[in-house]
């Protein structure tokens, strides 16, 4: 009986080690790629986008070492700059690893578009604005989903109809311009002080100009807070 029982533990350790020496094969890890994006999908269904992938093939003949917890499964980069990102796959424990897949995908929704010839400088209304089904991530300088980024902002220079709106096509419009008079404040805890000045420069919100103080005659740098208003530090 010592010896039958013996034999069962030593076919069962056997067993469990064949099996983890087996690792990590491709199967699973495609398997976790294809899970992480079918839960990416699904989540931009929810937004309005369909999404479509391919995790393409591995080497069946991959093995790397067994992971006792779940693959750890995330892009490498941003997947809406581009139809061919990479994931990165992980495993977290005792003997980590990680490796990249390429994959592709292709995220397709409405994005922005110029309904007509723009010329640079001209401040974007809602008619010069329209919305068209596009690859969204084809776009490598990222396309503008939402019309609300861009009214009242300007071109940076001129497109034709049917240009996809990016980030780098627009810019603020100046909230201050150069001759403008503006108010100087100067701010300290609950303490402040304010003076009249001249814009030296055109500058959007938020951007630092330099200001003439129309009652010391000095040149100061300030920070545009809003239209004719300016900030520096006491």
């Amino acid at each position: 009986m010592r010896i039958t029982i013996f034999i069962i533990t030593l076919l069962m350790s056997t067993f469990a080690g064949a099996a983890l020496a087996t690792g990590t094969t491709a199967e699973q890890i495609h398997s976790g790629a294809e899970r992480f994006l079918e839960t990416f999908a699904q989540e931009q269904a929810k937004e309005g986008f369909s999404v479509t992938y391919d995790t393409g093939r591995l080497d069946a003949r991959l093995s790397l070492a067994p992971c006792k917890n779940p693959l750890s499964v995330s892009f490498s980069g941003d997947p809406w700059t581009t139809t061919q990102p990479s994931l990165l796959v992980a495993c977290e424990g005792g003997r980590p690893w990680r490796m990249f897949l390429p994959v592709s995908v292709t995220i397709t929704g409405d994005a922005m578009v110029a309904a007509r010839t723009l010329g640079r400088g001209e401040r974007l209304t809602e008619g010069a604005i329209q919305t068209d089904s596009v690859i969204v991530n084809s776009i490598r300088r990222g396309a503008i989903t939402s019309k609300d980024q861009l009214i009242g902002m300007e071109m940076r220079r001129g497109v034709n109809a049917g240009t996809v709106f990016t980030a780098d096509l627009v810019l603020a419009p100046a909230a201050i311009e150069r001759g403008d008079h503006v108010i100087i404040s100067a701010h300290s805890g609950n303490f402040s002080v304010n003076s009249r000045g001249k814009a030296l420069a055109s500058a959007g919100i938020g951007e630092q100009v330099l200001v003439e103080n129309l009652s010391s005659s000095r040149t100061v740098r300030a920070r545009v807070t809003g239209p004719g208003h300016v900030e520096i530090p006491m």
